[in-house]
């Protein structure tokens, strides 16, 4: 069984995907990025004000399903520039508490709407 989890307090698909899919035990969050759900505009700033508002996004999505960022198991994180990894490392490290989950990060030659970084987790059910 899965389930869709849809909220206006992260910023709407832009194609034909859910914000997350809920199953059993687990909950697949759908890329986020740095668009504020509010304006439906992408935040302006570099790497690490991206970061935030990408991570909001994410913490707004487990919240609707009752979870938050100690229920996350695995991340992939992707920049539109490498070089960018320690700002976002940074910010993406104060978001998430010990033990961290295992994590994939890479630079992606393109990112939708020209964003700097995207988010997605996989967490699990308590």
């Amino acid at each position: 069984m899965k389930q869709r989890i849809q909220t206006s307090k992260a910023p709407n698909a832009l194609g034909p995907y859910s914000q997350a899919i809920v199953t059993d035990t687990l909950v697949f969050c759908s890329g986020q990025g740095p668009m504020d759900p509010q304006t439906n505009t992408i935040v302006e700033g570099g790497v690490a004000v991206q970061t935030e508002r990408t991570m909001d996004n994410v913490e707004a999505l487990l919240a609707e399903v009752g979870l938050d960022f100690r229920d996350v198991v695995k991340s992939t994180c992707y920049l539109a520039d490498m070089d960018d990894f320690q700002a976002f490392n940074e910010v993406y490290g104060r978001y998430l508490p010990e033990p961290f989950p295992a994590r994939t990060t890479i630079q992606a030659a393109r990112l939708p709407l020209d964003i700097l970084v995207e988010i997605e987790v996989i967490a699990q059910r308590r």
